[in-house]
Protein backbone atom coordinates (compact mmCIF):
# COMPACT_ATOMS: atom_id res chain seq x y z
CA UNK A 1 0.00 0.00 0.00
CA UNK A 2 2.88 2.33 0.76
CA UNK A 3 4.22 2.04 -2.77
CA UNK A 4 0.82 2.84 -4.27
CA UNK A 5 0.42 5.80 -1.93
CA UNK A 6 3.84 7.22 -2.84
CA UNK A 7 3.18 6.71 -6.55
CA UNK A 8 -0.13 8.55 -6.36
CA UNK A 9 1.25 11.43 -4.31
CA UNK A 10 4.11 11.81 -6.78
CA UNK A 11 1.71 11.83 -9.72
CA UNK A 12 -0.33 14.66 -8.19
CA UNK A 13 2.71 16.88 -7.78
CA UNK A 14 4.42 16.04 -11.06
CA UNK A 15 1.32 16.65 -13.21
CA UNK A 16 0.48 19.98 -11.52
CA UNK A 17 -2.96 18.70 -10.46
CA UNK A 18 -2.06 18.87 -6.78
CA UNK A 19 -0.58 22.36 -7.08
CA UNK A 20 -3.57 23.67 -9.04
CA UNK A 21 -6.04 22.21 -6.52
CA UNK A 22 -4.22 23.64 -3.49
CA UNK A 23 -3.50 27.02 -5.07
CA UNK A 24 -6.99 27.64 -6.44
CA UNK A 25 -8.66 26.53 -3.21
CA UNK A 26 -6.44 28.77 -1.10
CA UNK A 27 -6.97 31.74 -3.41
CA UNK A 28 -10.75 31.46 -3.05
CA UNK A 29 -10.53 30.97 0.72
CA UNK A 30 -8.20 33.97 0.89
CA UNK A 31 -10.69 36.13 -1.01
CA UNK A 32 -13.55 35.28 1.36
CA UNK A 33 -11.28 35.56 4.39
CA UNK A 34 -10.27 39.05 3.28
CA UNK A 35 -13.86 40.07 2.49
CA UNK A 36 -15.54 38.73 5.63
CA UNK A 37 -12.87 38.79 8.30
CA UNK A 38 -10.48 41.59 7.34
CA UNK A 39 -12.56 44.16 5.49
CA UNK A 40 -15.95 43.53 7.15
CA UNK A 41 -14.41 42.87 10.56
CA UNK A 42 -16.23 39.62 11.35
CA UNK A 43 -14.41 37.46 13.88
CA UNK A 44 -15.99 34.27 12.49
CA UNK A 45 -13.78 32.25 10.17
CA UNK A 46 -16.67 29.83 9.66
CA UNK A 47 -18.35 32.45 7.43
CA UNK A 48 -15.50 32.24 4.94
CA UNK A 49 -15.33 28.46 5.08
CA UNK A 50 -19.06 28.06 4.52
CA UNK A 51 -18.87 30.30 1.47
CA UNK A 52 -16.20 28.24 -0.30
CA UNK A 53 -18.14 24.97 -0.13
CA UNK A 54 -19.24 25.41 -3.74
CA UNK A 55 -15.59 25.55 -4.84
CA UNK A 56 -15.07 22.07 -3.49
CA UNK A 57 -17.77 20.75 -5.85
CA UNK A 58 -15.74 22.06 -8.77
CA UNK A 59 -12.30 21.01 -7.55
CA UNK A 60 -12.88 17.62 -5.91
CA UNK A 61 -13.59 15.85 -9.24
CA UNK A 62 -10.20 17.10 -10.46
CA UNK A 63 -8.55 15.05 -7.73
CA UNK A 64 -10.65 11.91 -8.02
CA UNK A 65 -11.42 11.64 -11.73
CA UNK A 66 -8.09 9.96 -12.54
CA UNK A 67 -7.85 7.65 -9.53
CA UNK A 68 -8.93 4.51 -11.41
CA UNK A 69 -10.34 5.89 -14.66
CA UNK A 70 -6.85 6.69 -15.94
CA UNK A 71 -5.58 3.26 -14.92
CA UNK A 72 -8.38 1.63 -16.93
CA UNK A 73 -7.85 3.83 -19.96
CA UNK A 74 -4.12 3.15 -20.09
CA UNK A 75 -4.68 -0.55 -19.23
CA UNK A 76 -2.28 -0.25 -16.29
CA UNK A 77 -5.02 -1.45 -13.95
CA UNK A 78 -4.06 -4.99 -14.99
CA UNK A 79 -0.65 -4.45 -13.44
CA UNK A 80 -2.29 -3.30 -10.23
CA UNK A 81 -4.67 -6.24 -10.13
CA UNK A 82 -1.81 -8.73 -10.56
CA UNK A 83 0.45 -6.97 -8.04
CA UNK A 84 1.08 -8.67 -4.65
CA UNK A 85 -1.32 -6.32 -2.87
CA UNK A 86 -4.97 -6.68 -2.01
CA UNK A 87 -7.72 -4.66 -3.65
CA UNK A 88 -8.36 -3.00 -0.30
CA UNK A 89 -4.75 -1.82 -0.17
CA UNK A 90 -4.99 -0.45 -3.70
CA UNK A 91 -8.13 1.55 -2.93
CA UNK A 92 -6.88 2.73 0.44
CA UNK A 93 -3.51 3.79 -0.96
CA UNK A 94 -5.13 5.84 -3.71
CA UNK A 95 -7.71 7.34 -1.37
CA UNK A 96 -5.10 8.33 1.21
CA UNK A 97 -3.10 10.07 -1.52
CA UNK A 98 -6.16 12.09 -2.56
CA UNK A 99 -6.95 12.82 1.09
CA UNK A 100 -3.38 13.98 1.72
CA UNK A 101 -3.61 16.64 -1.00
CA UNK A 102 -6.89 17.80 0.50
CA UNK A 103 -5.45 17.85 4.02
CA UNK A 104 -2.71 20.25 2.88
CA UNK A 105 -5.46 22.83 2.30
CA UNK A 106 -7.09 22.02 5.63
CA UNK A 107 -3.77 22.37 7.48
CA UNK A 108 -3.29 25.85 6.04
CA UNK A 109 -6.90 26.77 6.91
CA UNK A 110 -6.12 25.96 10.54
CA UNK A 111 -3.78 28.97 10.60
CA UNK A 112 -6.46 31.53 9.70
CA UNK A 113 -8.30 31.54 13.07
CA UNK A 114 -4.95 32.03 14.83
CA UNK A 115 -4.25 35.05 12.63
CA UNK A 116 -7.64 36.52 13.52
CA UNK A 117 -7.11 35.91 17.23
CA UNK A 118 -4.17 38.32 17.18
CA UNK A 119 -6.52 41.18 16.24
CA UNK A 120 -9.52 40.49 18.45
CA UNK A 121 -11.63 37.94 20.30
CA UNK A 122 -12.22 34.88 18.16
CA UNK A 123 -14.27 31.84 19.16
CA UNK A 124 -11.63 29.28 18.30
CA UNK A 125 -13.86 26.36 19.31
CA UNK A 126 -16.45 27.31 16.68
CA UNK A 127 -13.81 28.00 14.03
CA UNK A 128 -12.08 24.66 14.49
CA UNK A 129 -15.31 22.70 14.81
CA UNK A 130 -16.27 24.16 11.41
CA UNK A 131 -12.91 23.11 10.00
CA UNK A 132 -13.48 19.61 11.39
CA UNK A 133 -16.91 19.41 9.78
CA UNK A 134 -15.56 20.73 6.48
CA UNK A 135 -12.76 18.16 6.62
CA UNK A 136 -15.10 15.21 7.21
CA UNK A 137 -17.53 16.38 4.55
CA UNK A 138 -14.71 16.81 2.04
CA UNK A 139 -13.27 13.36 2.80
CA UNK A 140 -16.74 11.84 2.31
CA UNK A 141 -17.13 13.56 -1.08
CA UNK A 142 -13.66 12.37 -2.10
CA UNK A 143 -14.66 8.79 -1.22
CA UNK A 144 -17.71 9.19 -3.49
CA UNK A 145 -15.44 10.46 -6.25
CA UNK A 146 -13.09 7.50 -5.88
CA UNK A 147 -16.02 5.11 -6.25
CA UNK A 148 -17.32 6.91 -9.34
CA UNK A 149 -13.83 6.79 -10.85
CA UNK A 150 -13.75 3.01 -10.42
CA UNK A 151 -16.95 2.71 -12.43
CA UNK A 152 -15.66 4.31 -15.65
CA UNK A 153 -12.53 4.64 -17.73
CA UNK A 154 -13.38 8.13 -18.97
CA UNK A 155 -11.97 10.86 -16.75
CA UNK A 156 -14.38 13.49 -18.07
CA UNK A 157 -17.39 11.31 -17.31
CA UNK A 158 -15.99 10.61 -13.85
CA UNK A 159 -15.50 14.33 -13.18
CA UNK A 160 -18.96 15.35 -14.41
CA UNK A 161 -20.77 12.61 -12.48
CA UNK A 162 -18.78 13.39 -9.32
CA UNK A 163 -19.65 17.07 -9.65
CA UNK A 164 -23.37 16.37 -10.08
CA UNK A 165 -23.48 13.84 -7.22
CA UNK A 166 -21.70 16.09 -4.71
CA UNK A 167 -23.84 19.05 -5.76
CA UNK A 168 -27.09 17.12 -5.32
CA UNK A 169 -26.01 15.57 -2.01
CA UNK A 170 -24.91 18.90 -0.53
CA UNK A 171 -28.05 20.78 -1.60
CA UNK A 172 -30.38 17.88 -0.85
CA UNK A 173 -32.21 19.81 1.88
CA UNK A 174 -32.97 22.65 -0.53
CA UNK A 175 -34.22 20.22 -3.17
CA UNK A 176 -36.84 18.82 -0.77
CA UNK A 177 -38.99 21.93 -1.23
CA UNK A 178 -39.36 21.11 -4.94
CA UNK A 179 -40.61 17.56 -4.31
CA UNK A 180 -44.33 16.75 -4.18
CA UNK A 181 -45.69 15.86 -0.73
CA UNK A 182 -48.72 13.66 -1.50
CA UNK A 183 -48.67 9.94 -0.69
CA UNK A 184 -48.78 8.72 -4.27
CA UNK A 185 -45.78 10.84 -5.25
CA UNK A 186 -43.93 9.56 -2.17
CA UNK A 187 -44.57 5.99 -3.32
CA UNK A 188 -43.24 6.79 -6.79
CA UNK A 189 -40.11 8.51 -5.42
CA UNK A 190 -39.37 5.60 -3.06
CA UNK A 191 -39.90 3.15 -5.91
CA UNK A 192 -37.40 5.05 -8.04
CA UNK A 193 -34.91 5.03 -5.15
CA UNK A 194 -35.39 1.28 -4.76
CA UNK A 195 -34.80 0.83 -8.49
CA UNK A 196 -31.59 2.87 -8.29
CA UNK A 197 -30.31 0.94 -5.25
CA UNK A 198 -30.93 -2.45 -6.80
CA UNK A 199 -29.53 -1.21 -10.10
CA UNK A 200 -26.31 -0.43 -8.24
CA UNK A 201 -26.47 -3.87 -6.62
CA UNK A 202 -26.75 -5.45 -10.07
CA UNK A 203 -23.77 -3.43 -11.26
CA UNK A 204 -21.78 -4.66 -8.26
CA UNK A 205 -22.86 -8.33 -8.33
CA UNK A 206 -23.85 -8.88 -11.96
CA UNK A 207 -26.57 -11.18 -10.65
CA UNK A 208 -29.80 -10.33 -12.42
CA UNK A 209 -31.97 -12.79 -10.49
CA UNK A 210 -30.94 -11.49 -7.05
CA UNK A 211 -31.30 -7.88 -8.17
CA UNK A 212 -34.76 -8.38 -9.68
CA UNK A 213 -36.00 -10.37 -6.68
CA UNK A 214 -34.62 -7.75 -4.29
CA UNK A 215 -36.33 -4.94 -6.19
CA UNK A 216 -39.64 -6.81 -6.39
CA UNK A 217 -39.56 -7.52 -2.64
CA UNK A 218 -38.91 -3.82 -1.87
CA UNK A 219 -41.57 -2.69 -4.32
CA UNK A 220 -44.07 -5.20 -2.97
CA UNK A 221 -43.46 -3.99 0.59
CA UNK A 222 -43.93 -0.37 -0.49
CA UNK A 223 -47.16 -1.09 -2.34
CA UNK A 224 -48.49 -3.11 0.61
CA UNK A 225 -47.70 -0.25 2.98
CA UNK A 226 -49.38 2.20 0.61
CA UNK A 227 -52.68 0.34 0.73
CA UNK A 228 -52.56 -0.84 4.36
CA UNK A 229 -50.91 2.07 6.13
CA UNK A 230 -51.01 5.08 3.81
CA UNK A 231 -50.14 7.54 6.60
CA UNK A 232 -46.66 5.95 6.63
CA UNK A 233 -45.87 7.98 3.50
CA UNK A 234 -46.75 11.32 5.10
CA UNK A 235 -43.54 13.34 4.92
CA UNK A 236 -41.43 10.19 4.50
CA UNK A 237 -39.48 11.58 1.52
CA UNK A 238 -38.60 14.78 3.38
CA UNK A 239 -37.48 12.75 6.40
CA UNK A 240 -35.26 10.49 4.30
CA UNK A 241 -33.67 13.34 2.38
CA UNK A 242 -33.17 15.35 5.56
CA UNK A 243 -31.52 12.38 7.23
CA UNK A 244 -29.18 11.93 4.26
CA UNK A 245 -28.37 15.63 4.07
CA UNK A 246 -24.77 16.73 4.57
CA UNK A 247 -25.88 20.35 4.96
CA UNK A 248 -27.79 19.74 8.18
CA UNK A 249 -24.90 17.85 9.71
CA UNK A 250 -22.34 20.41 8.58
CA UNK A 251 -24.45 23.18 10.11
CA UNK A 252 -24.03 21.58 13.55
CA UNK A 253 -20.28 22.06 13.24
CA UNK A 254 -20.64 25.67 12.09
CA UNK A 255 -22.70 26.31 15.21
CA UNK A 256 -19.81 25.22 17.40
CA UNK A 257 -21.30 21.84 18.36
CA UNK A 258 -19.54 18.56 17.58
CA UNK A 259 -22.21 15.87 17.40
CA UNK A 260 -21.10 12.26 17.49
CA UNK A 261 -23.95 11.27 15.16
CA UNK A 262 -22.70 13.68 12.47
CA UNK A 263 -19.15 12.32 12.75
CA UNK A 264 -20.37 8.71 12.62
CA UNK A 265 -22.53 9.48 9.57
CA UNK A 266 -19.71 11.06 7.55
CA UNK A 267 -17.19 8.38 8.53
CA UNK A 268 -19.76 5.72 7.57
CA UNK A 269 -20.18 7.35 4.15
CA UNK A 270 -16.40 7.22 3.67
CA UNK A 271 -16.20 3.52 4.54
CA UNK A 272 -19.29 2.69 2.47
CA UNK A 273 -17.95 4.20 -0.75
CA UNK A 274 -14.46 2.79 -0.22
CA UNK A 275 -16.07 -0.62 0.27
CA UNK A 276 -18.10 -0.17 -2.92
CA UNK A 277 -14.92 0.86 -4.74
CA UNK A 278 -13.25 -2.36 -3.63
CA UNK A 279 -16.23 -4.40 -4.79
CA UNK A 280 -16.26 -2.66 -8.18
CA UNK A 281 -12.58 -3.45 -8.70
CA UNK A 282 -13.00 -7.05 -7.56
CA UNK A 283 -15.87 -7.48 -10.00
CA UNK A 284 -13.59 -6.31 -12.81
CA UNK A 285 -10.72 -8.44 -11.53
CA UNK A 286 -12.65 -11.70 -11.80
CA UNK A 287 -14.81 -10.81 -14.79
Amino acid sequence: MGAIYRKEIKSYFTSMIGYVFIAFFLVVIGIYFTAYNLFSGYANFEYALQSVAFVFFILSPILTMRVMAEEKKQKTDQLLLTAPVSVEQIVLGKYLAVATVYMVVIAICCIYPLILSRFGNVTLATAYSTILGFTLMGLAFLAMGVFISTCTENQIVSAVVSFVVTLVVYYMTSLISFLPTDNRSALIILSVLALIIWGIMYFMMRNLIVSVIGFLVCEGALVALYFLHRSFFDGIVSKIFSWLSFTDRFSTFTGGAIELSAIVYMVSVIFLFLFLSCQAIKKRRWR
